[in-house]
């Protein structure tokens, strides 16, 4: 099930599994693991979540200390005089900063993981995943600066396009991504036909949801952890299924973790957090434009008017600012979501027994603190906690047993 797949590489959820007992804080996973179960999930999200935090806090630090001084302009301008050079060049030191800075403590997390058996794949591979990514977010951003710029230089309503640029690409993404980005770090290929393959599509079909197609992803070759998910729209819309999931879970689990996923689509949760996602984005160009207009800040960043590209570490770090901000809302709206796909899963398989088999699996193949702090959950984490999602089964069973 999302936020269960061991995915979270930054490890800020503290509860990446299943689990069941008390709520976040209260000591112990109850009576649904043993104390070394709950002793190895809180071990390691107590050295995977310091990390991830100073990964954040150095992120954070750098774009304020270069935005907020005439450092970001200097090093901008180090690449040229020309409009176009300097936009390059704010792309490449945005992003390569950026991905040295936070290169020691990816590196220290893998090692960490490693450590638990939750990672399969060599360095080189890891380095190779680390490349490609770079060669992502590189002509995104130069894309994404080279736009915003050239209307601040023709028209005094750069923001209103930049914002409406912000929703198209924030939709397009959602197309695209299962067919361009998805291929770039996963193998896939078709699910074999046989009862599993054509269960999950009944599944779909009761749904209502149209796929196009059931993948398997090779996710073996990077991690040990469990997951499934529904990506893309419309028609770029398909069922993956980890490898790990099919050599270790029965098809009944299985089923039950694709009726979660596809919980998402009926309640349409992808295409509105699409929809949140442009509408946010455009929300926020504007409120961009305002600050970064701001001529104390232009000035505390060595530039006269916004549209000199060396004004983009300015624009960067007064973005990071706004999104740490908003972290622990999206945090929430989150969660809220898990609960209700959890909720579709229950009604779709009528099994609360097989949800909390399935949710102590999880945890313990994700090696996953059962009941993290409740602070720490509350603003970070994006799914209920495995005490919760056990205790919300149990909730249900007695509303439809009872």
């Amino acid at each position: 099930m999302s936020g269960q797949d061991g995915h979270d590489d930054e490890g800020r959820d503290g509860a990446p599994g299943g689990g069941g007992g008390p709520g976040p804080g209260d000591g112990d996973g109850g009576p649904d693991f043993t104390p070394e179960q709950v002793a190895r999930g809180r071990a390691l999200r107590r050295q995977v979540l310091p990390l991830s935090l100073a990964s954040s806090a150095a992120s954070l630090a750098l774009l304020l200390a270069l935005g907020l001084t005439s450092g970001g302009a200097h090093l901008v301008a180090a690449f040229g005089t020309g409009w176009a050079v300097r936009v390059v060049g704010a792309a490449i030191t945005l992003v390569l900063l950026e991905e040295v800075l936070s290169l020691p403590f990816a590196a220290r997390g893998r090692v960490i993981r490693v450590r638990y058996g939750l990672v399969t794949q060599g360095w080189r591979g890891w380095a190779a995943d680390r490349l490609r990514g770079l060669l992502v977010s590189l002509p995104l951003a130069f894309g994404a600066l080279f736009a915003v710029y050239a209307l601040a230089g023709v028209t005094r309503w750069w923001w209103a396009w930049a914002a409406l640029g912000a929703a198209v690409l924030t939709l397009a993404l959602s197309f695209l991504a299962p067919l361009v980005l998805e291929p770039l770090f996963n193998r896939f290929r078709p699910m074999e036909p046989g009862p599993l393959r054509d269960t999950l599509l009944a599944l779909a079909d009761r749904d209502g949801v149209a796929v196009r197609d059931v993948l398997v992803a090779d996710a073996s070759r990077r991690t040990t952890a469990l997951n499934a998910y529904v990506s893309g729209l419309a028609g770029t819309r398909r069922i993956v299924v980890y490898d790990t999931l099919l050599t270790t879970a029965d098809p009944r689990e299985v089923e039950l973790v694709v009726a979660h996923e596809l919980g998402h689509v009926v309640h349409r949760d992808v295409a509105r957090g699409t929809v949140f996602g442009a509408v946010g984005a455009a929300a926020g160009a504007c409120v961009l434009a305002a600050v970064v207009s701001w001529d104390p800040l232009l000035h505390a960043a060595g530039v006269r008017h916004f549209a000199d590209p060396r004004s983009a570490w300015l624009l960067a770090a007064v973005a990071a600012v706004g999104g740490a901000l908003a972290g622990p809302l999206t945090a929430a709206l989150s969660r809220r979501i898990e609960r209700r796909a959890d909720r579709h899963a229950l009604d779709t398989t009528a099994d609360p027994d097989l949800f909390i088999a399935m949710q102590r699996r999880l945890t313990v193949a994700n090696v996953a603190d059962p009941a993290p702090p409740r602070l720490a959950h509350a603003l970070l984490g994006s799914h209920p906690t495995p005490a919760e999602r056990i205790a919300a089964a149990r909730t249900w069973s007695a509303r439809h047993t009872g």
